[in-house]
């Protein structure tokens, strides 16, 4: 063991020797892209801009690499790697739709979530990627979201109950963002595997709701492990890995090893649970899969028919199921709590969408239906204006399979003088897709890009948006990207949202507690936390009975 630990380290010495040669030495056409420079020599050396984009407080540098370099710049990255920062919309049509085949999220990447989470739709990408996503698709249609209407309404309403028993003597201080972590957990629960987490009746603090919610804060605490995933195979087989995991004294690490130890015995003993019960010919839980329109049942009715080789292993379906509830609940919840944060600081606008609602109400009843809820033209742009501005996910990125070419929308010149309306991309390079950039951007939104301004989308968008042809699948966003990997659940997150928000902002008013601030932490996925150093998801709302 001790050998083989030796030629290790000695491989990755000289792999990074090589790096840091290729990177400073060996010329490339991105050389003369403009970008920011590193902030210190040690930076310039090991870990370039890295820190700088992907810290808890990353807004500033991001928003200032939009506004001093534009849609087209070069970013740093460790060892000296050139990278490439694009929100241009038809360099991402090209990555995304036109071109998608030469990109994929990259093996750093698709790697760490492989470790994390197993081969499920995050984790694969090709051949495996599409076969997964072709048996997924049928559950995410408009039709089934329809037939989900009353499950999340009954949760909805679960939520609206617990809440009011909280505040019925008076206004009371309340985690906004627990409670919504909670029912976005139980809605992907039941409408995504058939599974109750959580009656949201008593305040609790459930080991797996807290484990979701910490994934993606304790996964950007250790951001950095990710320059060593590719040799993580080559350390031995898994019980091995296993074994030495266990023995680095990192708390960092530790703390996500707990938490995706919890969350991956949950799911096996969900999924386990019910494969024996179908295999032993539970009839009660056999007419429930054959009816059932949850996911996980949709994933085994359709497995079961599937021929040999086009059936999905468990390991990947139990794969599918967490990256799920990741998925869904995470950005729903933040995405939620951002809602009710901006609805706090424009009171005006809270007052607005509850009068929407109560006269949806009075014609239709508290549920309003899935059609006529879907029309509500006021809940509609309060949704679309804060997943503009703030997307749950800022940043995705792509690494290029092969060379390739990227379009531009606009000519860049280049440090040298020249100008170029196309960069040549070579294999390998990692791209960072600014989602927040592009919805944010100025040349097509106008001069407020940067205000959250719900009644925008009450009247035609600017024709720049239009022309610019932005690839996004909602909204002229690209909140859910495009393409072949765009989120596949986003209908199902947009019912979540509206229902929710419907029944909360109808029955509560929602205003900032003075003792409890908020700030918005930079992240995979964004998070509110009540102080800037902290990595502990918490947003405190006072909620009060709202009255007629």
């Amino acid at each position: 063991m001790a050998q083989h630990a030796v030629l290790v380290v000695s491989g990755l010495v000289l792999y990074f020797g090589w790096r840091l040669v290729r990177n400073y030495v060996v010329k490339s056409p991105l050389d003369k892209i403009p970008g920011p420079p590193p902030a210190s020599i040690i930076s310039a050396v090991a870990t370039g801009s890295m820190f700088q984009i992907f810290n808890h407080n990353s807004w500033q540098f991001v928003d200032d690499l939009v506004q001093t370099y534009g849609p087209l710049a070069k970013v740093q990255g460790f060892f000296g790697t050139r990278m490439l920062h694009i929100y241009d919309p038809k360099a991402m049509h090209s990555i995304y739709v036109k071109d998608q085949d030469n990109y994929f999220r990259g093996e750093k990447t698709v790697g760490t979530v492989r470790l994390l989470l197993g081969p499920g739709l995050l984790g694969t990408y090709g051949a495996t990627h599409r076969k997964q996503r072709k048996m997924l698709n049928p559950v995410f249609s408009g039709a089934h979201m329809r037939n989900l209407t009353p499950l999340f309404y009954d949760v909805a309403g679960r939520l609206r109950a617990a809440l009011e028993s909280r505040v019925q003597h008076g206004p009371k201080d309340l985690d906004i963002l627990g409670w919504m972590g909670r029912t976005a957990l139980e809605l992907v629960g039941r409408g995504g595997l058939g599974y109750s987490f959580d009656p949201l009746v008593a305040e609790s603090k459930d080991v797996f709701t807290e484990s979701v919610k910490s994934f993606v804060p304790a996964a950007n605490d250790v951001i950095w492990t990710r320059e060593i995933i590719p040799f993580i195979p080559y350390l031995g087989p898994a019980w091995f890995r296993r074994f030495l995991l266990r023995l680095l004294p990192i708390r960092s690490i530790q703390r996500l090893k707990g938490i995706v130890d919890i969350m991956a015995q949950r799911t096996e003993e969900i999924y386990y649970a019910k494969k024996k019960a179908i295999e032993s010919g539970d009839k009660e839980l056999i007419n429930a899969l054959g009816e059932g329109k949850d996911v996980m049942s949709v994933l085994l009715r359709e497995n079961s028919k599937a021929a040999d080789e086009d059936r999905l292993p468990d390991g990947e379906v139990l794969a599918q199921m967490g990256t799920f509830v990741l998925a869904g609940v995470d950005t729903t919840s933040n995405a939620l709590s951002r809602v009710l944060h901006l609805l706090c600081q424009n009171q005006d606008v809270q007052g607005k969408l509850r009068a929407e609602l109560w006269e949806a109400q009075e014609q239709y009843g508290k549920e309003i239906p899935y059609d006529e809820l879907c029309a509500l033209p006021y809940l509609d742009a309060v949704c679309r204006e804060t997943l503009r501005m703030y997307a749950p996910v800022n940043i995705n990125g792509r690494e290029a399979r092969v060379d390739t070419v990227v379009p531009l929308s606009e000519p860049v010149r280049c440090t040298d003088g020249s100008v170029i309306t196309e960069v040549p991309v070579p294999k390998g390079t990692t791209i960072f897709l600014n989602l927040r950039g592009c919805n944010t951007n100025k040349a097509l939104w106008g001069e407020d890009a940067w205000e959250w301004k719900p009644e925008r989308w009450l009247k035609p968008l600017p024709k720049a948006v239009e022309d610019a042809r932005i690839p996004g699948i909602y909204a002229n966003l690209m909140t859910f990207i495009s393409g072949g990997n765009s989120c596949i659940g986003f209908k199902f997150s947009q019912l979540e949202m509206k229902i929710v928000l419907s029944t909360l902002v109808s029955s509560f008013q929602f205003s900032l507690s003075p003792d409890k601030p908020i700030f918005w932490n930079f992240a995979g996925i964004a998070y509110p936390v009540t102080d800037h150093a902290s990595s502990k998801p918490e947003m405190t709302l006072n909620v009060s009975l709202a009255s007629r």
